[in-house]
Parts: structure tokens; C-alpha cells; sequence
């Protein structure tokens, strides 16, 4: 770090093939074909591309007797929409699709509320402990399956992500047509994102500060770590007195705020995995991260106009961030 003062269970190996089926949608706004199975109840289906041979025998063999009954009713079709049967044989690197069966989740209590739409975008103000889109154990219980069913919007697709326990703005594209221009805004860090956060004090740093390292994120590991190597991460730390610091991050890796955070000696308050893992259970919502996406700034790639989006949430120590959050909040979505 640099700083500058100024045979496994179906649902896992299935989270492994969807894990490859979203990398391709995103994708699909790019004009690569789309799966045979439309969008059912928010979730699109799994993709599942197989070694080669018998397919029942193969997902009976990989995913286990719940991956073979759905070849044995006709829930699985190949790219081109034929029904996989008992006696179908594919090539290697076929890809087959089916829809999951959702696991039992925790219901996460606190609404999203939508900050703006129009027929491009939705912008809501992601609450915490709640996932951008499905990953692992969360699935139905995310924001893109919740606002798909309750919007009734199929083809909505986030064009960033937030953490699980990071609350605040969060932008999706409604329609693909449209999806791979706002998802590219963010690749290319096209757009000024403010967050606010609380942590300890320490009189000895001075602020402003900026943080920069190498940051990466092994698969199967909770936490990322910093590394030697060319710098991929980079944030911008303001203390605004108090504990209260308003955070910029020029780049986008993952837990960025979080690492650079606790790199300076200061974690942010309520962080379970830095510098140390705690043990939390899935439903205790009594200690939110303390870490707000307050602000998006972008030029409209659909439009030009200049938009900026504010959440309505606040942190405090003395105050829960749901307190008064229930409905729409403050936006400005004009330039």
C-alpha cells in the first residue's frame, strides 16, 4: 500500500455454472445469443456447459438425482431450444440450460427504495445486508430478483454492483438494448461515485489522504488482500471530523473501501471480515457495515445529460440508517 497525503451438492456446483451464465449476459448486450429459457420469477435460468457424452448421465454424475429428474421431465433444453432427453449426447463444451431450485433464505426486512426511473434506468437506494444479484446462499432474497418480480421488469440487469452490506445507489438497466452502454460507463470509470462512511479516529494520520496498492480477491477466500504488484486500486479518504470520512474511489475492485480502510488502521464500523472475520449469522441485522454509496455522478450515455443521484440514508452511531427510509428519497436526475 502507498499512501499520498491530498460430486458436490447441486446448488454449489450450480452456483459455479450460473457464475458463467452471468458473465455471458453481460455479454448479451453485445449482441451474443440469448438462452432458450426466458426469465421466470426473476431468476433467468442456470447455464451448464457440459464435458461431452450422455447428459443424464453427466449431470446425474456431477449435480446429482435433482439435475437428472429435470432431463427426465423435460426441463432442460440446449442452445437452440431442443428438449434434452434420456438419450441425448452433446460435445464437449455444449451448453445446456435448466432453471435451479431456489434454496431456503432468510428474508432480508427492509424495502428498496426507488430513487428514479424512466424507460433506460431504475436507481434505488440498496439497503443493507441485501446483495446486488444472486451469489452463493442468496438468490431470490437480492435486489435484482426482488425489483424484477415487483416491477414486473424482466430484462432488468445491474449495471454495477454493491456490496451485500453496503446500503446506498444503485443503478439497473431496464432493457438490454440499452445495457451494455451504461454497464461500459462503469467499466471505463466513467462515473464519480461518494461514499460516507464511519471508523475509528487517530490523530496521527493526516487527511486528505490517497490509498493506493494492489488489491486481489481469491475465489472461496472472504477477504481480499493487498499485494506487491502494479496498482490496480485507488481512494481517496477525506475526514469530515468525527469518525465521519467521505470516501472516493477512483477505481472498483472489490472491498476496496473496506481494505483501504483498514490498511490505515481504520476499519469501518461494523465491518464482520476487516482486519479480522466475524462470525455472523445470516439473520442478525442489529449491526450494519457503516458504509453508504451517498453519491453517483454520470454523463447519460443514452441522453448526454449530466445526473446525479443521492441516497436518502444516513449513518450514525446514535441513528439506524433505516430510520425514515422506507419510500422514495431525494434525487436530482436532470443536469
Amino acid at each position: 500500500m502507498s499512501t499520498n497525503p491530498g460430486g458436490r451438492a447441486w446448488g454449489s456446483a450450480w452456483e459455479n455454472a450460473r457464475g458463467k451464465s452471468q458473465g455471458r449476459s453481460r455479454g448479451k448486450a453485445r449482441g451474443k445469443s440469448q438462452p432458450p429459457l426466458p426469465v421466470r420469477d426473476g431468476l433467468g435460468p442456470a447455464r451448464v456447459t457440459l464435458l461431452g457424452g450422455a447428459v443424464l448421465a453427466e449431470l446425474a454424475h456431477r449435480f446429482g438425482e435433482a439435475a437428472a429428474d429435470k432431463v427426465r421431465n423435460g426441463e432442460v433444453l440446449t442452445a437452440d431450444g431442443s428438449i434434452v432427453t434420456a438419450s441425448t449426447v452433446l460435445p464437449p463444451n455444449s451448453p445446456v440450460y435448466l432453471y435451479r431450485d431456489l434454496p431456503v433464505e432468510v428474508t432480508v426486512p427492509f424495502d428498496i427504495p426507488i430513487l428514479y426511473r424512466d424507460r433506460d434506468i431504475v436507481v434505488v437506494d440498496k439497503p443493507h445486508f441485501l446483495a446486488t444479484m444472486p451469489r452463493g446462499r442468496h438468490v431470490a432474497q437480492t435486489a435484482l430478483v426482488r425489483l424484477r418480480r415487483e416491477l414486473d421488469l424482466p430484462e432488468l440487469s445491474p449495471a454495477h454492483r454493491l456490496d451485500r452490506l453496503t446500503a446506498g445507489v444503485l443503478l439497473f438497466t431496464v432493457r438490454r438494448e440499452v445495457r451494455g452502454a451504461y454497464q461500459s460507463m462503469f467499466a471505463e470509470g466513467l462515473v464519480r461515485k461518494t461514499y460516507l462512511a464511519e471508523a475509528p479516529v487517530d490523530a496521527d494520520l493526516e487527511f486528505p489522504v490517497t490509498v493506493r496498492s494492489r488489491i486481489i480477491k481469491q475465489r472461496g477466500h472472504l477477504q481480499a488482500v493487498e499485494v506487491p504488484g502494479v496498482t490496480n486500486a485507488e481512494t481517496l479518504v477525506e475526514h469530515r471530523g468525527d469518525g465521519n470520512y467521505r470516501l472516493t474511489p477512483r477505481t472498483g475492485r472489490t472491498h476496496q473501501l473496506r481494505v483501504h480502510m483498514a490498511s490505515l488502521g481504520l476499519p469501518i464500523t461494523g465491518d464482520p471480515l476487516y482486519p479480522d472475520i466475524i462470525d455472523v449469522d445470516v439473520d442478525d441485522f442489529s449491526t450494519p457495515l457503516s458504509l453508504l454509496a451517498h453519491r453517483l455522478e454520470f454523463q447519460n450515455p443514452m441522453t448526454g445529460d449530466v445526473q446525479r443521484f443521492t441516497s436518502g440514508r444516513a449513518l450514525s452511531r446514535h441513528l439506524s440508517p433505516y430510520a425514515g427510509v422506507g419510500g422514495p428519497t431525494s434525487m436530482d436526475g436532470g443536469s
